[in-house]
């Protein structure tokens, strides 16, 4: 992969619902276009050489939503993984997901833990998917974690950092998203990756999530390309070659 692009890319993936009134259509009819282009996002991030893609596919808030429209939503990520899953295991892609998983339907966790060992040792990309995840709970759940581990003696208070911290993380064993990118025109973060994110380069657009194809894709990557990561540097230090980003 060239250095220039993005090792993780992370999406919150906004605007099927306003997709689908603007059409006058039903709400999982833009969950359904909405998945459309999770197959589109995931096979150009593939051929682009993404290493990581995490996709912000369901978060803890969204239980709030109407029950019927919750069971369309799972519905879908069922459906997703029957048709999709022996094309994403061709490609060596590996599936893995983040966030309270166990809360979601029986069936689901079942068909998602197949999804898993099936690709486990694929190698090609990770295709990483938020489900039932938030950024406070996530980082609540790793200091609690920490906490029990200095209290049975296996770390020491002394010996604390914000690694040892991102050890406790749902996503320990990733790197730190490069850059997030939120569709559907909203400039917020609503609680996805609080943590991970704290140096990624931030791209949003107006683009509605169903709409968002491999041109919507190539404009946040360009985005990103064009901006310098200092990360509390300063511009002399990297041109310089002082320190290194």
């Amino acid at each position: 992969m060239s250095a220039d692009l993005p090792g993780h890319v992370a999406i919150i993936m906004d605007g099927n619902g306003r997709w689908a009134r603007r059409r006058m259509l039903p709400r999982l009819e833009g969950h359904r276009q909405g998945a459309k282009a999770v197959r589109r996002a995931v096979e150009f991030s593939r051929r682009a050489g993404i290493g990581v893609l995490t996709l912000y596919a369901f978060s803890t808030e969204n239980w709030q939503r109407p029950k019927s429209e919750v069971s369309g939503l799972m519905k879908l990520l069922s459906q997703f993984i029957d048709s999709d899953l022996d094309e994403i295991h061709e490609h060596n892609i590996k599936i893995r997901t983040i966030g309270e998983v166990k809360r979601l339907p029986a069936a689901v966790v079942a068909k998602l833990d197949v999804a898993k060992a099936k690709t486990a040792h694929n190698t090609a990309m990770i295709l990483n998917i938020a489900l039932s995840y938030g950024g406070r709970k996530d980082i609540l759940n790793a200091a609690v974690k920490l906490s029990r581990a200095l209290k049975s003696g296996d770390i020491e208070e002394e010996d604390v950092t914000e690694e040892v911290l991102g050890q406790f993380l749902d996503t320990r064993d990733l790197p730190d998203p490069d850059l997030l990118i939120r569709t559907g025109g909203e400039v917020r973060i609503s609680n996805f990756l609080l943590w991970q994110i704290a140096y990624a380069e931030l791209y949003f657009t107006d683009v509605l999530w169903p709409d968002f194809d491999d041109d919507a894709f190539r404009d946040a990557i360009e985005a990103f390309r064009s901006r310098q990561r200092r990360f509390g540097k300063i511009s002399e230090q990297i041109e310089e070659g002082k320190m290194t980003p």
